[in-house]
């Protein structure tokens, strides 16, 4: 059985094989769930692992809440998930990085799945398509499936959950911090990118999914999301303005 950080902290890094990396911005609601299900994932496996919270300067209980549940909390105080994410990365001590979204219910047999492709030196990273909490709406509902076939397809990781190799991470730079949302598609193409020049694969895992939470998809209407896709796909450059990307960053109740 695997010691996950919460039974095993006082375990040398050394014998760290994997860390979990979860940014999280007032995530009270969502958080004790993602942390349980973690829990049960890792204490299914045979390696010992890490969980490390990134509060990205939360007004909330988040911080209390993952060290409750056994998590190593590091701080952010800029609010942007490509810098978080890298915030995470900075402080692991382990070879393997495994980013989970905040919402995400992680399955045992998909943290055991990525792992495996990570130790057969074949593979540099990857992805895995989503699901979600409750059905959706049907304008969303296929723009999922859309979704997960483009990154099966086209080997892109949607940013609820990322796997990758320490190296290639530290190599290519992490996220790119110039954007505020959809950090994880220039992730994908430049960790890709790096695998091809080390022989290694990029891979999505497409017989698992992880359980995300749809709550976007209740809190905006497919009007507002329709328009934002054009905008982003017609002009990428918006991506590097907070204020354009605030669907990825402002809540109704805010």
């Amino acid at each position: 059985m695997v010691t996950s950080t919460l039974k095993g902290q006082s375990s040398s890094s050394r014998d760290l094989v994997y860390s979990v990396i979860i940014p999280a911005y007032n995530e009270e609601a969502l958080l004790p769930a993602t942390l349980s299900s973690l829990h049960v994932a890792m204490d299914s496996i045979p390696h010992k692992g890490e969980i490390i919270v990134v509060d990205n300067n939360s007004t909330d209980n988040t911080k209390q809440i993952a060290k409750r549940y056994g998590a190593r909390v590091v701080f952010e105080p800029f609010r942007q998930i490509a810098r978080a994410r890298n915030c995470g990365a900075r402080s692991a001590k382990s070879n393997f990085f495994i980013f989970l979204d905040a919402d995400t219910i992680l399955p045992p047999q998909l943290l055991q799945n990525a792992l495996s492709l990570l130790e057969k030196d074949r593979h540099c990273g990857g992805g895995t398509l989503i699901g979600f909490d409750a059905p959706l709406p049907f304008f969303a509902g296929n723009l999922v499936r859309f979704w997960n076939w483009l990154s099966k397809t086209g080997r892109l990781a949607a940013g609820s959950f990322i796997f990758c190799l320490a190296r290639a991470f530290h190599d290519i730079g992490g996220f790119d911090e110039q954007v505020y949302a959809g950090e994880e598609i220039f992730f994908s193409r430049r960790i890709r990118a790096w695998g091809k020049r080390h022989n290694m694969l990029f891979t999505i895992i497409a017989d698992k999914n992880v359980i995300t939470s749809g709550r976007k998809f209740r809190w905006y209407s497919s009007i507002q999301i329709a328009m934002l896709l054009i905008l982003f796909t017609v002009f990428p450059f918006a991506l590097r303005n907070r204020s354009l990307c605030s669907f990825w960053y402002r809540r109704p109740d805010q």
